[in-house]
């Protein structure tokens, strides 16, 4: 679990190494408000992938064909899902972030809201944004049982464009293809 009185000890010492008076009136209560920002915003680093999968396991049964065949050819997606997160390297934030994650159903379906409570707890971590979309891509199969799953996010990284090499309007794409995604073209439009 996230240690919140550590993290106030540490703010303070970070105030005083940037020369600050953590005593100031403007940044009394800040080690306690960052300790309480952590806490929201790194959630998810208190929950495995599996944890999370059973947290957000709401399935429904995809149905029957006429036929009595299961439905095929059917792709389920979630277009333009907003997150943030936070880069390991520099906890930076990373943001204005958009998640795409489309999967082939195999007998049931997850809710709805919950592909979009996935990306947010999986996204509530230190991480790069790749492994974002590894992520995703793990819970949302372990919840499905498809293996035929994709996950693309494309966002602004501050370490990016506030800092180093400051290129304001960058963002960066990445993308989890597996199994049909992966192997047939045809399919990764939906993720793009």
């Amino acid at each position: 679990m996230i240690d919140t009185k550590a993290i106030e000890e540490n703010i303070r010492g970070i105030l005083v190494a940037l020369g600050d008076d953590p005593e100031r009136e403007g940044l009394k209560d800040t080690p306690r408000r960052v300790a309480r920002m952590y806490q929201e915003v790194f959630e998810g680093m208190n929950y495995t992938n599996h944890e999370i999968a059973e947290m957000f396991n709401t399935t429904f049964e995809e149905g029957i064909d006429d036929d009595g065949a299961d439905m095929v050819g059917r792709v389920v997606v979630m277009r333009d899902i907003d997150i943030f997160s936070y880069c390991e390297h520099h906890l930076a934030l990373m943001y204005d972030m958009k998640v795409n994650v489309a999967y082939i159903p195999k007998g049931k379906v997850i809710g709805l809201s919950k592909i979009a409570r996935v990306c947010d707890m999986v996204a509530r971590r230190l991480q790069l944004q790749e492994k974002i979309g590894k992520d995703i891509a793990d819970v949302i199969s372990e919840i499905t049982g498809s293996e035929d799953v994709a996950v693309t996010i494309e966002g602004c990284h501050s370490c990016v464009n506030a800092r180093g090499i400051k290129k304001n309007n960058t963002k960066t794409f990445t993308a989890e293809l597996r199994g049909e995604f992966k192997r047939d073209p045809n399919l990764q439009v939906y993720v793009r």
